[in-house]
């Protein structure tokens, strides 16, 4: 079994840091978009960060959500200073206000949505600590959002990916890159997060700490350690299995994306709709088309909700709607047994 675990010695875009680093920038973070927004309330970035530590401590949050949250409740607290009242003290009236405010401002539905759930996971703690009695946002509605589904590129569009042989040391990222994030399904987050000595020797496996700290083994295939050693013999004695400009940090997503568009376009497909997260949506789609369960794959991605791999059940509709047109005695005779 070889580990995804290991960390750099500085920062980096997507690294997990210790809780007590976690927690130092998303204090910062909570301050500066606070200061940012010249709310001027008192005690609310006292009621923000103690918040932000929460997250770190009891969910493993990373740093990027942290800032997201504390930018979200930084707006908050702008619009609750304007209706004089306290973060804290925000009744369900000035929250209906707030949202309402949001959608009238053009919000996307599902921006809406996240920032009521960013003050629902925040009032529903302040109420758990003794800050307040109650929770406003028990009563609050959300947006309705409109159903999407997952993009992902057929079989034969990704075999087109997989085949692309770009010049130099970009060709050795993107095709190790390519191979790994399809065959297992990881974020790219995770991919970039792998050590040196993952995927390699003979490991069946690789063990993935994913978000929130939890972690998950992920079988390899033997495309992945082969590409995986290739990408190693030629950059040098990195600890990253990525390796970043800088060999003692890994590369940073910003870095990695014109590969996977470079990728793309030398396949001949649009590089709009090729992304890590599309490759993760294709590992998923095309497992569950092959007769994957969702609880399988629920584990393999590294979902805690089996709501969320749910979204990808399209599949399974086209599925069983091929079996029964190949296998229904009706089909069989000419007849449509879905009529």
């Amino acid at each position: 079994m070889t580990y995804g675990t290991e960390q750099p010695e500085g920062e980096r875009l997507d690294a997990v840091p210790s809780a007590t680093d976690a927690f130092s920038q998303a204090a910062a973070a909570a301050r500066q978009a606070l200061d940012n927004r010249r709310t001027g309330v008192a005690g609310a970035d006292r009621h923000v960060e103690a918040f932000l530590e929460m997250l770190v401590a009891e969910r493993g949050s990373a740093p990027n959500t942290c800032s997201a949250y504390a930018a979200d409740l930084a707006d908050f607290a702008s619009h609750t200073a304007r209706a004089g009242e306290s973060v804290a003290a925000a009744g369900d009236a000035t929250l209906s206000c707030y949202l309402r405010g949001l959608a009238d401002a053009g919000l996307a539905p599902r921006t809406v949505a996240r920032r009521l759930s960013c003050l629902r996971q925040f009032f529903r703690f302040l109420a758990r600590e003794g800050v307040r009695p109650d929770d406003p946002t028990l009563l609050l509605d959300a947006p309705r959002l409109p159903r999407s589904l997952p993009k992902y590129l057929t079989e034969a569009e990704v075999d087109r990916l997989l085949a692309v042989e770009l010049e130099g040391r970009r060709g050795l990222v993107a095709r190790a890159s390519l191979e790994i994030l399809y065959a297992t399904g990881l974020r790219i987050s995770e991919l970039l997060s792998l050590p040196r000595a993952a995927l390699s020797g003979d490991a069946q496996v690789l063990l993935v700490r994913g978000k929130g700290g939890r972690e998950r083994v992920v079988p390899l295939s033997e495309a992945s350690r082969r590409t995986a050693e290739a990408l190693r013999a030629g950059s040098g004695d990195s600890r990253w299995l990525f390796p970043g400009r800088d060999p003692r940090q890994a590369l940073s997503r910003q870095a990695f994306d014109p590969v996977i568009k470079e990728a793309a376009l030398a396949a001949g497909l649009d590089p709009a709709r090729v992304s890590p997260h599309v490759l993760r949506h294709s590992f998923a789609s095309h497992m569950l088309a092959h007769g994957a369960d969702l609880r399988s794959l629920q584990t393999l991605l590294g979902h805690a909700d089996i709501a969320t791999t749910q979204i990808y059940t399209h599949v399974l509709a086209e599925r069983l709607q091929r079996l029964v047109e190949a296998h229904h005695p009706l089909a069989l005779r000419g007849g449509d047994p879905l009529a």
